[in-house]
This record gives structure tokens, sequence and C-alpha cells, in this order.
């Protein structure tokens, strides 16, 4: 009979249960004296439940799309299928290397090859780099390469114009790039006042960047007049797409007169927002500004794909590799998998939703811009300010019932702005829930204000002094 399980595995002393084999003996043996402690540390003693338990906790601590509304103007911050993170994760895309020869990796260039057509499609654009980062990166590449097309052509342009309602982002980078920013007002419609920019526009100005829809969610309707406009004094167009997520199948900013495009893959195109993961910030151009592209692109020659050899006109490299891989393939399969018909759905549900909330809410907020709007809208809390309460107050109010804050303060053209985005993923069930949130939240501005400029009074966080937390952030874990 053979010996049993105990038997195989006793000691010497009738245990049979496991014994430490000596490796932490052998281990001190190798530290000097003057190295090893003369007491124990004084780690905490809990179970792995507590553990688990404890970590579990403070990730739903968390406020993110996936547990809560988040009605964040600007940013897009929609549900994200979870499908593309699965496909992203996919070993045949996962773990291969930036390094390896073209002819081992000839479906990931595949993948990047028809990504930067699909997205000159959408855009109407000739060419598309993948390179940039961020919507960021994507504005400093645009840049350069309007500064590298100036140049070819002989020409100094030292201006770039920027409407006052566009993003923090845009005259930043045209700083960067050495350029001169000139600022362009908005009329009382909300739109580019046409004379202040004719006022401006002259034979120095390089380009003029706007976002359309504006950040006020309205549509320039004068934007092939801006375009002549600004062509004819040669100059350029640059698209911030940051709000790309109002147009996708309706309409594109090649048929507008738009010469350079950025898009933002982590808004519209189903790529993780912020602390989610990497962001991406791809450029398209028209034909004559394609010599200027990043390299290296990927190109088809016959029916292998390879990466651009000789570029001598382009701006260098931008980052490491070839764009953040990983939001590409996200982004790539997002395309695929809606098609045309499914693109157009985003733009029209998210104009939709918008146009319903704006309804909902016209008669707690004023709207400085009360007609149709885009993807999102402006309201203000000025009247609310008149009784105590800011729309940071609101903002912090909102937290108690489970919703994430709208933009406030921005754009800074508008009072006590609250730029409210709820996207296209968002139910009506939803978005009546948020109505009535704002409703009680104003019956308690009129009738007990102090809840609200108390609040949050449920976080795990309560009121902060933001100044000081931004500059003296307590990162410790309590």
């Amino acid at each position: 009979m053979s010996a049993s399980i105990f038997e195989k595995h006793s000691h010497n002393d009738g245990s049979w249960l496991p014994r430490p084999a000596g490796a932490e003996t052998e281990v001190l043996a190798c530290l000097p004296e003057a190295l090893r402690r003369r007491t124990a540390p004084k780690l905490p003693t809990v179970s792995e439940l507590d553990v688990v338990r404890h970590f579990t906790t403070l990730s739903q601590k968390n406020f993110c799309i996936d547990t809560n509304f988040y009605p964040l103007g600007s940013c897009t911050m929609k549900y994200n299928p979870k499908v593309l993170d699965a496909i992203a994760a996919s070993t045949a895309f996962s773990q291969i290397h930036p390094y390896q020869d073209e002819e081992q990796v000839q479906g990931a260039l595949k993948v990047l090859y028809e990504m930067q057509k699909l997205l000159s499609e959408i855009t109407g654009m000739d060419e598309f780099t993948l390179q940039p980062a961020a919507g960021a990166h994507g504005e400093f590449c645009g840049l350069l390469i309007t500064s590298a097309y100036h140049k070819s052509r002989g020409v100094t342009k030292r201006k770039v114009l920027i409407p006052d309602s566009a993003h923090g982002t845009n005259p930043a980078s045209a700083a960067l790039c050495g350029y001169e920013v000139v600022q362009i007002k908005t009329d009382v419609r909300g739109l580019v006042d046409r004379a202040d920019l004719e006022a401006k526009l002259d034979d120095d100005v390089a380009c003029l960047m706007m976002t359309n829809p504006s950040t006020l969610g309205l549509f320039e309707e004068e934007i092939l007049e801006i375009a002549r406009a600004v062509h004819a004094k040669g100059g350029l167009l640059y698209y911030d797409g940051a709000n790309m997520n109002a147009l996708v199948g309706i309409c594109r900013p090649g048929d507008m007169g738009f010469d350079i495009v950025h898009l933002n893959l982590h808004k519209t195109f189903a790529v993780p927002h912020g602390s989610g993961g990497p962001g991406s910030g791809p450029v398209g151009v028209k034909k004559d500004l394609i010599p200027h592209l990043p390299r290296p692109r990927v190109l088809k020659k016959g029916g292998a794909y390879a990466f651009e050899k000789d570029a001598p006109a382009s701006i260098g490299k931008l980052r490491t590799y070839y764009g953040n891989f990983g939001a590409v393939i996200r982004s790539y399969a997002y395309i695929l998998a809606l098609g045309a018909e499914g693109l157009e759905g985003i733009a029209r549900n998210a104009i939709l939703n918008a146009n319903y909330l704006k309804e909902k809410l016209k008669d707690i907020f004023e709207l400085p811009y009360p007609g149709p709007c885009m993807h999102e809208f402006v309201a203000s809390a000025r009247s609310q300010k008149a009784k105590g309460v800011r729309a940071l107050d609101i903002a912090k109010r909102l937290l108690d019932h489970g919703v994430h804050a709208p933009t406030v303060y921005f754009p800074l053209i508008v009072e006590e702005a609250m730029m409210i985005e709820p996207t296209e993923t968002e139910s009506k069930e939803t978005l009546d829930r948020f109505v009535e949130i704002l409703r009680s939240i104003q019956q308690e501005i009129d009738q007990d204000p102090q809840k609200v400029l108390e609040a949050p009074h449920t976080t795990p966080v309560s009121r902060m002094d933001e100044v000081r937390a931004a500059r003296q952030p307590d990162l410790r874990l309590r």
C-alpha cells in the first residue's frame, strides 16, 4: 500500500504541514549587522478579507462615468463600450513591440493605415497623422504644420486669431509655437463677430483657430464666409475638434473650409477620458499640407504596409513610436462597429439630448443664447448669485445627489456659466432625474440656501479651500 499524503510530507517530528525552507535566514545572513532590525516592524495585522474590503470601498468612492451621470460640458464624458477594452487588450495587439520589423506587424500597420483613411473620410481631410497624444498636443502639431507651410512658401506670419470663447489650450498652443495671439470677440448671437474678425484679419495672420460648434454649443452660421475671408489673406483655418461629437456623420470640417483638424479620440471616439487612460489627438490636413505632417506615416505600397521613409518637409517626430496605439485600436473598432449610420446617430442623439435639457431648464437658469443648441449649451446662474448662491455652490450640491457637476465658469464670457453636455449615451430617464435634482436645488436656494452653500454633505471629503487644495494637496491615505 502506498504511503498516504500525510506520510509523504511528514517531517522528522511527525508533523506533515509545510515548514519554511530557511530562505529568510539565508537572506538575513547576507545583510551586514548594521542593516538588520533590532525589533520587528510595526505593521498592521489584517486579514485578506479586510484588505479586499478596504480597497473595494475606496474604489467605490471614485466618481466616474461608469457609476454616475457626468454632464461635463465641452469634454464629452460619455460611456464607452467595454468590448472595446477587450479588443485593445487582445494579445494580437497588446503583445507586439513597436520596434518589430514591419513584415511581422502588417496587421497593426493595416489598422493604423485604415484609421488614417477613416478619419480623413469623417472629417473631409486628405490625410491624417495618429501621433499626437492628446488634444493640446494635436493643436501644437497643427500649429507647427501651419508654420512649416508658410515658411515653405517663403512667408513669415506672426499672428493667430482665436475667438474669446475658445478652449484655453488654443492660445497656449499658439504662444508655445511663437505666435502672437489676437482675440476675436463674440457677438450678441454667440457667434464670431464678423466685424471684429475683418478688422483684425490682415496679411500677417497665419491662421484662425475655431471650435465649431463653439464652446457655447452654437454652430457658426457664417463659417463658409469666414473661411473665404481667411484664405483671401493667405491664412489657414484650424479646427479644434473637441466638439466633433455634434457633427460626426452630419457635416465635415473639410467641407466648411478648414485646412487642419485635430480630433479627440478620448472625447468623440470612445476612448476612456482623463484618468481612465491615455488620450489621442490625431491631426488631419488638406492636400497642400500633407508634406509637413509628422513622420512617420503609415503608407500602403502594393499589398504591404510600411512606415514612410523619406519626408524632408515634415515637422519631424512628435512622440515615441506611433501615437497611443491602444487608444487608436478602441476608436478603430468603435467606428467600424457603428458605420456611417451609427456615427450620424451619435451626433443627432447628442443634439436631441442637449436641446431637451435646455428646454427643461430654461425656467430655472438664464440662457444667454436661448436659441437651439448643438450637443451642449451654456446656462447662467446669475439669478441664483443674486440670492447669494453661485454656480460653484450648485455644482457642489449636485455631488450629494450622485451627479457630477457640469463645467462651471467657462466660457469666461458668460457670467456664472454652467456648460452642460448630456452626450448621446444618456437616457431620457437620466436627463429627467437631472432636471428634478436641479429643481430641488433651486427650491433649497429659495428656502434654505445654507444647505447649498455648505455642500457637499455626503461625499468622502467636504467643501475644501480649492486654491490651497490645488497648491498643497494632502495625499495621505487615512
